[in-house]
């Protein structure tokens, strides 16, 4: 007998195995965040290890969920990313499995830098705040340059690196977007080589609009460190520009940024 001779709904496998697979992933997020909140309140007084313990917690939970996620990444990732510890590292942000990856691949003693909308993930966003990464306001200009020379003090002070997502939000088609210049603001600032992390393919785990999550083959790579000694405020822009097409030079055809229309011309009249 099935579903349908009792007059039941049914459900799709492919739907069932979503639901199961998103509830499996916020059961780990919950008991990895219980357990690790009480460890940050018993680390209250240190920063530096609160920070530490939550990079732990992102090692455990966040492969835990891109498995449980069915997400098949490559080998050797993490080994490339910490190789230039400690550094500045950005990754382009297409979809929700995108910050499992980064807490993954964040080396022990690694700050993060998130939008301030972060706190309000479940489980996730209150140990995000309880552990000392940096909270960014991006509507107060002033909020965020104190977020960014807080970020900056922490990483002198604690000899850490920082992981950024320098597009501001996810871009759910996958392309790359134009970068925010926090994390240039911040090489100035710290002198920390750039590791550009490019991530391909997760936009097609999720459904657009939707929680349902797909199996998928994701591709990771760390490009070169890049060194900043010679990053100044005057060539800011350039230095940018150059991280971007490093970004674009790697990203296949789908995700590559799409050109900047330009803008209209004002009519002359005679």
């Amino acid at each position: 007998m099935t579903a349908e001779d009792y007059g039941l709904p049914t459900m799709p496998l492919s739907r069932l195995s979503s639901v199961i697979r998103l509830l499996s992933c916020l059961l780990l997020i919950a008991v990895g965040t219980f357990v690790f909140v009480l460890v940050c309140l018993l680390l209250l007084p240190s920063r530096s290890l609160r920070i530490k313990a939550c990079n732990v917690y992102g090692h455990v939970v966040g492969r835990g969920c891109l498995w449980l996620a069915g997400a098949t990444v490559p080998e050797g990732i993490p080994e490339q990313v910490r190789a230039d510890h400690p550094a500045i590292y950005i990754s382009n942000h297409t979809s929700m499995l995108d910050i499992f990856m980064g807490i993954w691949l964040a080396p022990v003693g690694t700050v993060g830098v998130a939008k301030k909308q972060v706190v309000w993930y479940p489980f996730f966003g209150q140990l995000y705040a309880v552990s000392g990464h940096i909270l960014l306001d991006r509507s107060n200009t002033a909020s965020a340059i104190d977020a960014l020379k807080e970020a900056a003090a922490i990483i002198h002070t604690h000899r850490i690196g920082v992981w950024m997502w320098p597009e501001g939000t996810r871009a759910k088609d996958g392309r790359l977007r134009p970068f925010k210049k926090g994390f240039a603001h911040l090489a100035i600032a710290t002198r920390l080589p750039i590791v550009p992390v490019v991530v391909t393919g997760a936009h097609h785990a999720m459904q657009k609009n939707s929680l349902t999550i797909r199996p998928t083959v994701i591709g990771m790579r760390a490009l070169p460190a890049i060194r900043t000694d010679d990053w100044t405020l005057e060539n800011l822009d350039e230095k940018v520009a150059e991280v971007h097409a490093a970004f674009d030079a790697a990203l296949p055809d789908e995700q590559k940024s799409l050109p900047v229309a330009p803008a209209a011309g004002r009519r002359t009249g005679s």
